[in-house]
């Protein structure tokens, strides 16, 4: 087989990375349009992933946002975004490259990116117990985000995922 000297994969990656980008970049200047909203999904230990000690521990290998109703302070640069969410009622800010990001998903398009990300892997992150497994449908995501229409359970600590039922995040 002949060498790929020009690397279409990593071409084609950065530019579907710029898709990514430019739909932040959209949602944090003009809000999100219509019914879309964003799933992402990134490695908690990719190099430059901040994040407080108390999500590390409760999503220590991968963690899944969703960017609906209540989220502040988007700010996407080239390399990353950072945007302020409530984790069981706690503010929190989350500062994520976007090369640790590992899916992005507009079900309202619907519209679905993954991304291969062993090089995100920062060097002191725990290592895999073992090989990663297409992700599920989003209904069956661990995901934790609060809107200001739904009362929110309490949260409890959980050895891994938790499954939220996706009614919890619908307008009523």
């Amino acid at each position: 087989m002949a060498t790929d000297h020009i690397r279409y994969d990593v071409l084609a990656r950065d530019a579907l990375r710029g898709v990514l980008r430019r739909v932040l970049s959209d949602a944090a200047e003009h809000g999100l349009p219509g019914e879309h909203h964003f799933y992402i999904t990134f490695l908690s230990h990719g190099d430059g992933v901040k994040l407080s000690p108390r999500l590390l521990a409760q999503y220590p290998e991968e963690m899944t946002i969703i960017l609906q109703h209540q989220f502040w302070d988007l700010v996407v640069t080239e390399d990353r975004f950072e945007v302020g969410l409530s984790f069981g009622g706690i503010p929190e800010r989350l500062n994520v490259p976007f090369a640790a990001v590992t899916r992005f998903l507009d079900p309202s398009a619907p519209f679905d990116l993954r991304f291969d990300v062993s090089e995100a892997l920062s060097e002191d992150a725990p290592p895999a117990t073992a090989p990663a497994s297409p992700l599920p449908a989003p209904a069956a995501r661990a995901v934790e985000h609060e809107t200001a229409e739904t009362e929110q359970e309490p949260t409890k600590p959980s050895e891994g995922a938790e499954v939220v039922r996706l009614d919890r995040f619908r307008k009523k």
